[in-house]
């Protein structure tokens, strides 16, 4: 497969409503969707497509409470821009494999083990978790 970069260049923009936003992640949610196959073709992963959609939307299910405008508007942006370099190639086996299928979710403690660590991590967001 030839790899066009502009294929999937798309303009910038900011969604005036709610709505529009909604109707922009969903067609985003369906790009990615029916580019599972062929990314597991490209990347030659040992995984079905079936299997990639489903961590497609375990991802997008992780963002469902985001009611910020501008954070939608962030992770659209952040979509978009991470189906564009999957699709043209730019991305390694590995890549594909840490973002898709890399569980981000922190293991349950109880009180006493976050007391015996000195802090509660679940009170302190870190930097780089996405969240306005």
């Amino acid at each position: 497969m030839t790899t066009i970069p502009s294929r999937l260049a798309q303009m910038t923009r900011i969604s005036s409503s709610r709505e529009e936003a909604r109707l922009r992640v969903i067609d985003l949610y369906r790009a990615w969707v029916r580019a599972a196959p062929e990314i597991c073709g490209i990347y030659a992963l040992n995984v079905t497509p079936a299997y990639l959609r489903h961590s497609i939307r375990q991802k997008f299910e992780q963002n469902r409470h985001v009611t910020d405008q501008r954070a939608i508007e962030v992770l659209l942006l952040k979509g978009q821009q991470e189906l564009q370099e999957t699709l043209n190639c730019w991305k390694q086996p590995d890549h594909i494999y840490g973002i898709m299928f890399q569980n981000n979710q922190r293991p349950h403690r109880t009180f006493l083990q976050k007391f015996y660590e000195g802090r509660d991590e679940d009170a302190v967001l870190p930097a780089a978790s996405g969240v306005v």
